[in-house]
């Protein structure tokens, strides 16, 4: 994509500024730097520039915490026993992630992935008045622009409730540092605002022309226009809608998004990254497992093809390296998912949305159609062979959980979130006794601190 690695530099520099001002609330610099716009000057004197700058920034807040070793991915994956991290230089990746408790005064583990986007929900709220009052920009580009950032913005809260379940955690972002802090909403209105969002968004997508008035990353090459960007938010909502248990909802919106048999599985929305200067690179890929190692019963747990062999997914997606053990926790498996530092990571494939289709059919009364869309998965993606009818439910969500362990491995913590929302956590292995099954994570130590002498719930 043209000028891409300028415009990556843009969103970092951009990103950086306004999470930094979007935490502290307010900063007061000797020197103004004159060649980023600053969070003030883009509420105060926007521009279709500014404009452009602040769009790009949100994707790059958006990833922030994806692609790193303590971040989304990565933690999901060890609670939902995924993964390892047997990083030499830090025992907690074990003694807390698989033991506990997760500790919301640890910053890179049981209080990560809390604050970030908060602060990139925040930049969205400040870009979506900006646009209400800049000059130079047609109605369609507001409206694209506006239906964008309400997407971003559903996804980021999506990040949070994933995490922090049934604690519930807070909506409102805009308030004043000083004041007192925002009310914990529900788990149930968490997911009714994300969806409103992306509802909303769709409405802004589909008045939005036929162009954004700003670049967005390789990532998003399958959602570059407004009605691109549209199919995708309607993935993202198929999503929401399966997670709340509202299977009419993702169906229309299922059919609605970029789902396709006849396309490669891959085709998707994905965060980006690079070694360029400034830009994040994806530490999720780890070839010799210095840190990061799959969990073995990947390939033990795994169907066999026709042929004897192994799914094909489980061999594609894991290599084996020489055991490794590190208090008392072993593996033989690195994942080969990520060929580079530079591999993109998925938000929602083709794949994810075949199975949520499957998900939705089934539970609408559809089970043919909930079969046919299990084994084009089975077949297509793992090389299995077909299945029967379902015996039941508990068949059927057995077989689903299966497939989506297999063939959305190491994205975004599927396993670990389709356990909890089944009630099938104690299905996930313990390597050891001591070993224990975490089903959501704490508020940050700051953000308890901050509720003192009525804290919440999550503040343990």
């Amino acid at each position: 994509m043209k000028n891409m690695r300028l415009i990556q530099m843009n969103m970092t520099r951009l990103i950086a500024a306004t999470a930094v001002l979007a935490i502290a609330g307010c900063s007061e610099l000797t020197v103004p730097d004159y060649n980023n716009p600053s969070l003030e000057d883009l509420q105060t004197n926007p521009t279709p520039t500014k404009i452009a700058q602040s769009a790009q920034g949100l994707l790059v807040g958006s990833r922030l915490q994806q692609g790193t070793q303590n971040g989304y991915v990565s933690l999901l994956g060890i609670v939902g026993r995924e993964s390892y991290n047997f990083d030499p230089a830090d025992p907690r990746f074990i003694v807390e992630m698989l033991i506990g408790p997760l500790d919301g005064g640890s910053p890179a583990f049981g209080g990560n992935l809390f604050g970030a986007p908060y602060a990139n929900i925040r930049n969205a709220n400040i870009l979506l008045a900006a646009l209400d009052v800049v000059a130079g920009m047609s109605a369609a580009q507001k409206s694209a622009t506006k239906g964008y950032a309400r997407t971003i913005q559903a996804l980021d809260y999506l990040y949070v409730i994933n995490t922090r379940d049934t604690y519930g955690s807070p909506l409102e972002v805009s308030i004043a540092p000083t004041g007192p802090p925002a009310a914990i909403a529900s788990k149930a209105d968490i997911f009714a605002h994300i969806a409103k969002l992306l509802d909303d968004g769709l409405v802004e997508l589909q008045a939005g022309g036929t162009a954004f008035p700003f670049e967005l990353s390789p990532g998003f090459a399958a959602a570059s226009t407004p009605e691109d960007f549209a199919k995708f938010n309607r993935a993202v909502k198929a999503r929401v809608e399966a997670y709340r248990g509202n299977y009419a909802a993702s169906l229309t919106a299922v059919n609605a998004s970029f789902i396709d048999t006849s396309a490669p599985l891959t085709l998707g929305v994905y965060h980006s990254y690079s070694t360029g200067s400034g830009d994040l690179s994806n530490l999720l890929f780890d070839p010799t497992g210095r840190a990061i190692v799959a969990h073995p019963s990947i390939r033990a747990d795994a169907e066999r093809k026709p042929d004897g062999t192994l799914d094909a997914r489980a061999l594609r997606k894991t290599a084996i390296i020489p055991s490794r053990t590190v208090q008392g926790v072993s593996s033989d498996l690195v994942f080969s998912i990520y060929e580079s530092n530079t591999a993109p990571v998925p938000i929602i494939r083709n794949e994810e949305l075949i199975l949520l289709r499957a998900e939705a059919r089934f539970f609408t009364g559809n089970v043919a159609g909930a079969l046919s869309d299990i084994n084009f998965i089975r077949t297509t993606s793992g090389g299995l062979a077909a299945r029967g009818a379902f015996a039941n439910a508990a068949d059927f969500t057995t077989e689903l959980l299966k497939q989506r362990r297999y063939s959305l491995m190491f994205e975004g913590g599927h396993r670990w979130i389709d356990a909890r929302r089944f009630n099938r956590l104690d299905t996930l292995p313990k390597a050891l006794p001591t070993h224990n099954v975490h089903s959501r994570f704490p508020f940050t130590e700051a953000e308890c601190l901050a509720r003192v002498p009525a804290p919440a719930q999550g503040c343990g």
